[in-house]
């Protein structure tokens, strides 16, 4: 399981109005302000850009997919809307979280 803790009820909602009609309508959703991006590897797959980030203090890798190459976030501050999801690789089940929505901060 990875070491990070979701959002829970009580936590105040994000100041974005579209992170909060996402997450309205997606009660599986989760939103992080403010946090800073450790790594970003962008691979090619089929037409497919796969972005890969590490964030500061969490050891579970967020991934989204873009058309076109992206500007590198290492470094930056990121506000993500995100679900937690699983992957098989070579017979293993990795926890990832899917990025629904990233935008720097």
């Amino acid at each position: 399981m990875a070491n990070f803790s979701k959002k829970n009820s009580s936590d105040p909602l994000p100041a974005s109005k579209q992170a909060k009609q996402l997450i309205g309508q997606h009660k599986k959703l989760v939103h992080t302000d403010n946090i800073k991006v450790v790594s970003h590897v962008q691979r090619e797959s089929d037409d497919w850009f796969v972005n890969t980030l590490m964030l500061d203090k969490v050891d579970v890798p967020f991934k989204y997919k873009r058309k076109k190459l992206y500007k590198s976030l290492k470094g930056k501050q990121v506000n993500i809307t995100y679900y937690p999801d699983n992957e098989t690789i070579a017979g293993f089940d990795i926890e990832v979280m899917k990025i629904v929505r990233v935008k720097i901060a």
